[in-house]
């Protein structure tokens, strides 16, 4: 089995638990972004996820950051960190996504990889007069979108005649000198999402959630029909690490007093989202802060404490955590300088 590795949730839209945080600057700007990204790579890192949204999920009144321009930028500030652009199908025709992630290859030297992510905010796509299709009509689009994406990434040359696109003899260049194309991550746990990772998915990014269901779904995973190398598991977190557990605890107990006076927020922002996304149920099934499932994953305690269950997990198969924090630059700090030397 490969080491674990960590990685890290751009702050694009702001606080991940909680926006009403003394100790957490509500920042979403390019040039917390890019500081912190930075300083990820230079505590050791080994991943940032850059998630996708044309306006903030939670309220629109607050910024936020745009992904493929920022990952670009990132790509030419940094030199060893993974960097995971998401990307959203509608937002994008397959032909110009291919060509702006192979830039983003080169720029990067061959770091890059994108997260497929078939959408739950319905108002973002109303708002801009695009269609949002019905959940499974999503991932059917998803599905003939990443397969194209994927082969121009490759180099090949590509006719496609189908219910969504149509390219004609087509092939990009330069291709990707690295490898034979960049990573592709998947997330979503319903049916069409598992069949889609199967066939399509280098990683299988799931959300913060018990070990016990952490495991059914690898499971499921390796009980289905692959023509790809072995897919591999990626999870998101959120971390509360203190010395001992009780100190841990009562962190998570702030955060998440903190996190109701965004109740009305996150009300509002439960009305945009389509119901029948998964991990919107996943999520309600435990009171947790943190965004994908976030502290239901329970890395809650001690060092000793949260290096234990990292463990299990990788264990279980998970081979990249994609943590959050709060406050997340000292957060982070802490996390690289305490709990994963335990890991080593």
């Amino acid at each position: 089995m490969t080491p674990p590795r960590f990685g890290v949730w751009a702050p694009v839209h702001g606080s991940r638990a909680a926006h009403h945080d003394p100790d957490e600057p509500d920042d979403a700007s390019w040039a917390r972004n890019r500081a912190l990204v930075r300083e990820a790579e230079a505590l050791g890192y080994d991943s940032v996820l850059v998630a996708q949204h044309v306006v903030n999920p939670y309220d629109e009144a607050r910024d936020q950051l745009e992904t493929w321009t920022a990952t670009a930028a990132l790509a030419a500030l940094t030199e060893r960190i993974e960097l995971i652009a998401a990307v959203k199908p509608g937002l994008f025709h397959p032909v110009v996504l291919a060509k702006m992630a192979l830039q983003i290859e080169h720029i990067s030297g061959g770091r890059f990889a994108l997260n497929l992510v078939n959408a739950w905010n319905a108002t973002e796509f109303e708002a801009a007069g695009l269609p949002f299709p019905a959940h499974d009509a999503r991932y059917a689009y998803g599905a003939e979108w990443i397969a194209l994406v994927s082969r121009l990434m490759r180099g090949e040359r590509v006719s496609h005649e189908g219910r969504h696109f149509r390219v004609s003899d087509l092939q990009l260049r330069p291709a990707d000198p690295y490898r034979a194309r960049p990573r592709i991550y998947l997330g979503g746990e319903s049916e069409p999402a598992r069949a889609l990772v199967a066939d399509q998915g280098d990683v299988w990014f799931l959300n913060g959630q018990p070990i016990e269901a952490v495991r059914g779904l690898i499971a499921d995973a390796a009980a289905r029909p692959r023509h790809l190398p072995p897919l591999r598991f990626g999870l998101a977190a959120f971390v509360i690490a203190r010395e001992t557990d009780r100190e841990a605890r009562a962190e998570h107990a702030r955060l998440l007093d903190l996190a109701g006076a965004d109740a009305g927020m996150r009300e509002a922002s439960r009305t945009r989202v389509d119901p029948e996304v998964v991990m919107i149920r996943t999520m309600a099934r435990t009171r947790a802060v943190g965004t994908n499932g976030g502290t239901a994953a329970g890395l809650v305690g001690s060092y000793a404490t949260v290096a234990e269950r990292l463990a299990a997990f990788h264990a279980a198969g998970i081979e990249l955590f994609m943590l959050q924090f709060q406050p997340f630059e000292a957060e982070m700090r802490r996390f690289a300088e305490r709990v994963r030397p335990l890991l080593a």
